[in-house]
Order: structure tokens, then sequence, then C-alpha cells
């Protein structure tokens, strides 16, 4: 098991270093994982397996959690091919994006006030689904050609796709709270 620590998040799991990854594949291999490390397995052996069991088990949660995620998996591959790249220090300059995500944000701020809230924020949801969808392709295609300055852009646009997404379902719980 000790190889698991040198090991990248997609050999731990036995995927292809690929930007579509097989989640289910990734889910079933997670719970082995868990099985096979888990801390209480190693309750009464020694501190040094003990700490070991608690590395492997952090790692794997760490792995599994960036392979879920479509902006962390993203920005994994983009490191595993040399790039210095978090999401702290990178954001888009495309005016146009930027002037449709303000238009969304305050299309949201705004929502209230429609005749069928819920329902405009479906619609949202549903263009904002789109638009991740399209950049998660846009990564992919860009990762693949090795085009890394087409792939990062695409990263930085689907956290603003996330982000909306989140803000979206969060306000529609929030109205559904209202209402009930």
């Amino acid at each position: 098991m000790t190889d698991i620590l040198s090991a990248n998040y997609f050999e731990i799991f036995e995927v292809p270093v690929s930007y579509n990854v097989d989640l289910e594949q990734v889910q079933h291999r997670y719970r082995e994982l868990q099985k096979a490390v888990h801390p209480d397995k190693f309750a009464n052996a020694s501190s040094q397996e003990r700490r070991l069991s608690m590395q492997h088990t952090s790692l794997i949660n760490q792995a599994f959690h960036a392979l879920k995620d479509p902006v962390e998996r993203a920005v994994y591959l983009l490191q595993l091919k040399g790039q210095n790249f978090t999401m702290d220090n990178e954001t888009t300059m495309d005016a146009s994006f930027l002037m449709e995500q303000m238009e969304m944000r305050e299309a949201l701020e705004y929502i209230h006030s429609k005749q069928d809230p819920l329902d405009e924020l479906d619609t949202m949801l549903k263009q904002v689904n789109a638009r991740q969808a399209g950049l998660m392709n846009d990564f992919e295609q860009a990762y693949e050609a090795d085009d890394l300055d087409a792939a990062r852009e695409a990263v930085r646009k689907l956290q603003f796709m996330m982000k909306a997404k989140k803000e979206i379902n969060d306000l529609a719980a929030s109205i559904e709270d209202e209402m009930f």
C-alpha cells in the first residue's frame, strides 16, 4: 500500500489520465480503497501502520474529491502537465463572458420580482448546465491537443459556471423554504 503515496490520483483509482473519467468506476474503487486502508482496520497495529493508514485515507479522500469535481479534476490535470494553476490567482479576462456573468448575477438579484421565480431559476440552471457541459468539452479538447492556454481559460470559465450553479441552487432552495 505504500506506493499509493507516490501515485497520482488517476493511478490510485486505476483510471486513465484523462478529463473524461468513469465516475462510477472511481466511486467503486473509492469504496474498495477505503475498506483496505480505513484506520479502524489498523486499531491494533503499530503506530507506524496506523499513521500510514491515516495518510492513505487522507490521500484517497483528497484524490476522490478532485476526480469527482470537474474544476478540481481539470486543475489537477493541468498541474500534472507542469502548470502552476490555482483558482486563487486565475480569472478570465474575456469581456463578453464577464458581461454575461454580471447580467446573470443581476437577474438573480431581481428573481423575487418575477411571476414564477422557481421557473426562472430552472431555466437559468438549464442554461448554466449547458454552458458548463460546453466548457468541460472545451477543456477536454484543449487539454488533449496540449493547448494549455485554452485549457486554462476553459477552467477559469468553468469555475464561474460552478459558482453560478451553486448560487442558483441555493436561491431556489431559499425560495422553496419561504413557500413552506
